[in-house]
């Protein structure tokens, strides 16, 4: 992760950061200024978490046992321009330090760069929690920063320094006890984070409901600075919606605020305390991101893990904090997938997920406010949740060709034809592209609805879903034989030309590129459009699986023409004068390719086929 390493003295290390780690390390110390104070909550949360790590691990090993005043110390000393952050935690090794410290931005620097470049001021500090940056805010206020850390179970401390200007130091040090000391050197235009009441007003701010104790030294005695309140265990009429917020943004490092919130105590059977939160805005790169839930997991107010999958993973976006009384504190991860008690907590916790997202449905514009963020992923419960499909189902929303905004299954059941028994839909990667699609233009005639499914996802869970309140979902790929049930809206009279010597040259033209030429009723305003073979993969489905690096068995598309387009008319005529439409024929593929969003195989000789026509093409009179 670095481009050099140089010895300054045995035990003492420089390394070099590679050049793009040194500009994302410019552009957090000159891009973020518009909240320099995030730094104090993001070294603070650090501390916390480290905090917690501590004490779970030490109920299996006595040895990193916290102190029984586990704390978190803010020291400023204004004379020498010095701010530090002290926690009793876990620690680190000297090989953690280099790993946590040594490296940025998880989700990668070059995007983090980017996406700071290409924002405006006011946005940027959102930006920091979502790349896993924290750390390094604490540069918007320090010109220099130190890191003492002894990892807990084991006696030595190591420094990390760095001016944030390209490289970092890692060396021996002393520390009397487990835990880490981050020491900031204050910056001259950053006078106010030495101040003992601008450093209590941050704390309150954004850190009141960590669980440990947050002080601040004051005339060397130190002050409390936080109320450290379970909020998820107070009853929620002793909760304020800023107080909500507040500790929305700490759990999420979020700048937005909740688009949905759940705060509940389940009693009876099993007890335990719930505050969930949907965001309000996706978070950058969030498709990128494990598929695992990371609702945290508390024992009696303890935290233990993130990794117990409270939620499934089709509702991953929701964060939180469950609280149980029903667990043993030293409960350890291959217990958790095992215990009945969290299989009854997950139920519980997701029914009523799912329960809340049943009531906002009422709000057709906030629900697409919310789809558009995490319908997609919603999604994924379709195909991978058998218990929960239909549920999902009658949550999801979509595109159409039949009305504006967003629609949902059960409206699309209601607007359905008389003889209609299918739903019919289309795939591919834009919904605007699909609606003018060829696929469904025959439909379209019909007055026939058809849902525009254009993410990933849609191309699996309605072979999963089947049917909805009894109807079929059908691919109008797969559906061009019930065009015949229905009459088109409007007849038209339009003189067809004659198929019968075209498709044999056509298709003798392309036997190396297609199954079949056939000519077809479901085009109205375009000459052509590929299909899928009979029993074929669904060429949506085969293009997702390439770009996934997914071989599938060779099947060639089928070509299907309209005979009443002009272009029909004009290869017939051609091919009667003796013509050789054979480079015409190739032009059709690619031209479908492309309809079909796609590139043609071969892009230059389409581009040179394309150069020829127009150049032989006849002068225009006049």
């Amino acid at each position: 992760m670095t481009d050099s390493t140089s010895t300054t003295h045995p035990g003492s290390e420089t390394k070099e950061f590679s050049a793009e780690v040194g500009r994302l390390l410019d552009l957090v110390v000159h891009a973020l200024y518009s909240e320099r104070e995030i730094f104090l909550r993001e070294l603070v949360a650090n501390a916390a978490d480290a905090t917690d790590r501590r004490r779970f691990e030490a109920l299996t090993d006595g040895a990193r046992a916290l102190p029984d005043e586990a704390k978190i110390r803010i020291n400023p000393d204004k004379d020498a321009r010095l701010l530090s952050i002290s926690d009793d935690g876990a620690g680190m090794s000297r090989e953690e330090l280099v790993s946590n410290l040594g490296t940025i931005a998880r989700s990668g620097t070059r995007a983090f760069g980017q996406q700071l470049e290409n924002t405006s001021p006011e946005d940027r500090p959102s930006l920091i929690g979502q790349f896993g940056v924290g750390f390094y805010a604490a540069f918007m206020v320090a010109d220099r920063v130190e890191v003492v850390s002894r990892r807990a179970g084991s006696d030595e401390a190591w420094r990390w320094t760095s001016d944030g200007r390209g490289s970092y130091t890692i060396e021996p040090a002393s520390r009397e006890t487990a835990g880490t000391d981050i020491t900031l050197h204050i910056k001259t235009d950053a006078d106010e984070f030495l101040d003992t009441y601008r450093l209590q007003s941050i704390i309150r701010k954004w850190s009141d409901h960590i669980a440990w104790p947050v002080t601040i030294v004051q005339d060397g005695k130190e002050e409390a600075a936080n109320e450290g309140t379970a909020l998820w265990r107070k009853p929620r009429s002793e909760v304020t919606t800023e107080q909500m917020e507040e500790f929305y943004r700490h759990l999420t490092h979020n700048f937005d605020t909740p688009w949905e919130t759940l705060h509940w105590r389940a009693e009876g059977t099993m007890e335990f305390s719930a505050l969930l939160f949907i965001p309000s805005s996706r978070p950058f790169e969030f498709g990128e991101q494990t598929r695992e839930s990371r609702i945290r997991l508390h024992v009696r107010r303890m935290f233990i893990t993130d990794e117990a999958e409270i939620l499934p993973p089709w509702l991953r976006f929701v964060q939180g904090v469950v609280d149980t009384e029903d667990l043993p504190l030293n409960v350890s991860r291959e217990m958790l997938q095992a215990t009945p008690v969290l299989a009854r907590i997950r139920k519980a916790v997701t029914g009523k997920v799912l329960s809340s997202l049943k009531t906002r449905l009422e709000d057709a514009q906030a629900y697409a406010a919310f789809w558009e963020n995490f319908g997609p992923i919603l999604k994924e419960g379709m195909w991978d949740d058998p218990a929960y499909r239909t549920e999902v189902a009658g949550l999801s929303r979509f595109r159409s060709s039949a009305v504006e905004g967003l629609t949902g299954l059960a409206d699309y059941v209601s607007r359905m034809k008389p003889e209609q028994d299918a739903i019919y839909y289309v795939t591919g990667d834009n919904a605007d592209v699909l609606a003018a699609s060829p696929q469904i233009e025959g439909f379209k005639a019909r007055g026939v609805e058809v849902l525009l499914l254009s993410d990933a996802v849609d191309s699996f869970w309605p072979e999963r879903l089947g049917s909805y309140e009894g109807k079929t979902l059908r691919n109008v790929a797969q559906g061009l034989n019930d065009l015949d049930k229905f009459t088109p809206d409007t007849e038209t009279a339009e003189q067809k030309a004659d198929m019968d010597t075209l498709l044999p040259a056509l298709k003798t033209a392309l036997e190396n590129e297609v199954t079949d030429v056939r000519a077809t009723d479901r085009l109205v305003s375009s000459a052509m459009v590929l299909s899928a073979p009979e029993g074929g993969p669904d060429l949506q489905l085969r293009k997702l699986m390439q770009r996934s690096g997914q071989t599938m068995p060779e099947a060639k598309p089928v070509l299907e023409l309209n005979p009443a387009h002009p272009l029909a008319h004009a290869l017939a005529a051609r091919l009667q004068a003796g013509e050789d439409i054979a480079p015409l024929a190739q032009i059709l593929l690619d031209v479908a390719s492309i309809q079909n969003g796609d590139t043609p195989k071969d892009v230059n000789a389409f581009a040179g086929r394309i150069m020829t026509y127009l150049a032989a093409a006849p002068a225009t009179a006049g």
